[in-house]
């Protein structure tokens, strides 16, 4: 018996997913079969159809186990350390095979609508939709900032920009840029001064 095939219960899963992103990137979504996710993970077809029952199901699993989940202060006292972090979570996110993938199915979305909105159904409404809205919506809830500044702009500003700077340079951005955009565009956004920054009358936020 090979190596592979002694494989535990946890890491045949996690092959499983891999292959199938994999998989995806390499062929697309009109290509992506059982029968090629079963090749490329060294699995039985009749295997993959007692969890799955079709190809792209496996696809959005390892979306689902995947996508990074935003996480909050427990004392709710740091805000651009929690914005910054979301942020830093999805640049990181965007460097792997889960991100190419879940790119190569928006970029169907003409031909795979159905696709596209299990994508937002399935992964990225569940984790909130928008980096930054997680945190910003629990600091509004527990009353440091103002419900009516989160919105749906507002929430787009740091994932919006976290993006077009890939695109613009095709690079991640480094952790001293995602702290500009929180610093001079997320929180002006919600009525924070940028870092280092007083209001006008002289006060301190609670938050910062």
């Amino acid at each position: 018996m090979t190596a592979r095939g002694r494989r535990g219960p946890e890491q045949l899963l996690a092959d499983i997913r891999a292959a199938a992103v994999e998989e995806l990137c390499l062929v697309g979504v009109g290509r992506l079969s059982m029968a090629g996710i079963a090749q490329r993970s060294s699995t039985a077809r009749t295997s993959l159809y007692r969890r799955w029952s079709a190809p792209i199901d496996i696809v959005l699993d390892a979306l689902e186990h995947d996508f990074p989940q935003e996480t909050v202060s427990p004392g709710t006292d740091d805000l651009r350390g929690d914005l910054v972090r979301a942020l830093v979570s999805l640049a990181e996110w965007t460097t792997t095979p889960t991100a190419r993938a879940a790119a190569a199915i928006l970029t169907e979305r003409d031909r795979h609508p159905e696709l596209a909105e299990a994508l937002y159904t399935r992964v990225f409404d569940p984790k909130g939709g928008r980096f930054t809205r997680t945190v910003l919506t629990h600091y509004a809830e527990h009353g440091h900032i103002d419900p009516s500044l989160v919105n749906d702009v507002v929430v787009d500003i740091g994932e919006a920009l976290v993006l077009k700077h890939l695109s613009d340079t095709g690079r991640v951005p480094t952790r001293a840029h995602l702290e500009r955009i929180v610093d001079h565009a997320i929180l002006p956004a919600v009525g924070r001064p940028p870092r280092g920054a007083c209001p006008e009358d002289g006060s301190r936020h609670p938050v910062s």
